[in-house]
């Protein structure tokens, strides 16, 4: 069993991929402003937090799934989950744009898959990200290196829980979108450390390096996908 201070939440995983100092912002210092983006996302959500089930076209559908992983310690919700006729269990992460840096998200989406795998014993092979911007979804193979990835991810965030030390800033391309730049205040601490260290290596990499934003290619699964569920 694990510690509760050493459960990790699944949305975590994201922002700990695409940077892990806005996810040490977020779970140890316990800040988080909005800005435009962050309100969009909120947003594009707000149809799948609310705990319910429908059916649609035979396939049932949880929003707002509790979910876990006792073997990972891990926890937290599930946007939406369908269960198919035939036994398919397939995560569905919703975001508000189609511009997104893949990895991220899937990272976060097969954290979801891994504990649906352990909660009911059975495979969970792909899942998708659904664009409410622009109705498709983006499938996704929870692949071995995906896998691997993710729980390298998980290791690495709750190293970060334990030690409670809060990883440097970058001071790069991925700053100024960012609603906690004003707390994080990157330039600053990049002057201050060449400053007074100047030999120091003061920019660090995400565990995996941020990807060109370029539309989503449209594909048959995002003829398919609908903003109906």
């Amino acid at each position: 069993m694990w510690d509760e201070d050493d459960i990790v939440i699944v949305s975590a995983l994201e922002h700990y991929s695409y940077c892990p100092r806005q996810c040490g912002l977020i779970l140890l210092e316990e800040v988080f402003d909005e800005n435009v983006y962050t309100l969009r996302g909120k947003h594009s959500h707000e149809a799948v937090h609310t705990p319910s089930t429908i059916n649609q076209h035979g396939v049932r559908i949880e929003r707002a799934l509790p979910i876990w992983s006792d073997r990972l310690g891990i926890s937290g919700i599930a946007d939406a989950v369908e269960f198919h006729s035939d036994g398919r269990v397939y995560p569905v992460e919703w975001k508000f744009s189609a511009r997104r840096r893949h990895r991220h998200d899937n990272i976060q989406l097969c954290a979801q898959a891994l504990c649906l795998e352990e909660m009911l014993g059975i495979p969970v092979p792909r899942g998708a990200v659904y664009s409410r911007q622009s109705g498709r979804r983006r499938e996704v193979q929870f692949t071995p290196q995906l896998r691997h990835e993710t729980e390298a991810v998980i290791q690495e965030i709750r190293n970060m829980l334990r030690t409670k030390q809060l990883p440097p800033p970058v001071n790069d391309e991925r700053c100024p979108n960012c609603s906690l730049i004003d707390a994080c205040q990157p330039e600053a601490l990049e002057a201050s450390i060449r400053k007074y260290r100047p030999d120091s290596v003061f920019s660090i990499s995400p565990p995996f390096p941020p990807e060109s934003s370029k539309p989503l290619k449209q594909t048959k699964e995002d003829d398919d996908c609908t903003e109906s569920f």
